[in-house]
């Protein structure tokens, strides 16, 4: 083993977490496609969300072996994110039949290996075509519902910001309607619509919300920043969501993990105060 890495497990395993004060709280970090990347800084987390690539040998080129030893020797669970440029919904059905299909296998896979929850962004071929929706609400009812037969809970998250992904209120509107559990992105919802955006989603759909990523921004552009580094108003999940009883996953682009661990430590405290 290199020296450096060496030295940042070592500076990993020397920075648990005591969250004693927030026993309910089931805190995880994102660590991408990168088994040294969690093996190096998800010391002390509860969970480790683990991203699948659009590579067409995956989930076959991942070692799960090695996956699953480090998860079980840092005493973590493990939950997936699925293929972040995979759209859910096109025009065109012969391509989403193959979308739900490719998504059952990863799922397959994802239950096998033991994940509880599989991140699935909100995503169309054309946003702005409207006639598009009730097959993203179809697609994403089928996909949620391969997971629960592979016992894998889907959550779908907001992209809204981005190219391809659903606004705020649309994705909502069909989460309520196909019964499909949210991955509320925060610094997703402020880079769409502000802090108001992120009230207005609480406001409306906290009873769907299943699963947050945590990160600050700013409306500059720079995102998954640690949690105070930012223009979030992170007190608005206390607001709506108050005993928050799902899964948290620090989503800050770092390996620094005093950083990490100062992000989770942040978040902790706004669930603890009185909504």
């Amino acid at each position: 083993m290199p020296d450096g890495e060496r030295f940042v497990r070592v500076v990993a395993c020397s920075y648990c977490m005591d969250l004693d004060g927030h026993p309910d709280l089931k805190l995880g970090l994102t660590v991408g496609d990168s088994i040294a990347r969690l093996e190096a800084t998800a010391t002390g987390f509860d969970f480790v969300e683990f991203g699948l690539s659009e590579a067409a040998e995956i989930p076959e080129a991942i070692d799960d072996e090695r996956l699953r030893t480090v998860c079980d020797e840092l005493d973590v669970e493990i939950d997936v994110h699925l293929p972040f440029k995979q759209d859910v919904a096109t025009p065109v059905p012969e391509i989403n039949e193959a979308i739900v299909a490719h998504q059952r296998r990863l799922l397959s896979w994802a239950g096998d290996l033991g994940a509880r929850k599989a991140v699935l962004h909100a995503t169309v071929r054309n946003p702005s075509d409207t006639s598009l929706r009730p097959t993203f609400a179809t697609q994403l009812a089928d996909i949620v519902e391969a997971g629960r037969e592979f016992g894998v809970e889907v959550v779908v998250e907001n992209v809204g910001h981005q190219k391809h992904g659903l606004p705020l209120s649309v994705l909502g509107d069909i989460a309520t309607e196909v019964d499909a559990p949210v991955c509320f992105d925060v610094g997703h919802a402020y880079m769409e619509d502000g802090n108001d955006g992120v009230e207005r989603f609480l406001r409306g759909y906290s009873e769907l919300v299943s699963h947050l990523h945590v990160h600050d921004a700013r409306s500059r552009g720079d995102t998954h920043l640690p949690v105070g580094a930012g223009e979030i108003e992170f007190d608005l999940l206390a607001e709506h969501l108050g005993s928050f009883d799902g899964t948290v996953a620090i989503e800050v682009f770092t390996d620094d993990v005093d950083l990490l661990r100062d992000t989770a430590t942040r978040v902790a405290n706004v669930f603890d105060e009185p909504a």
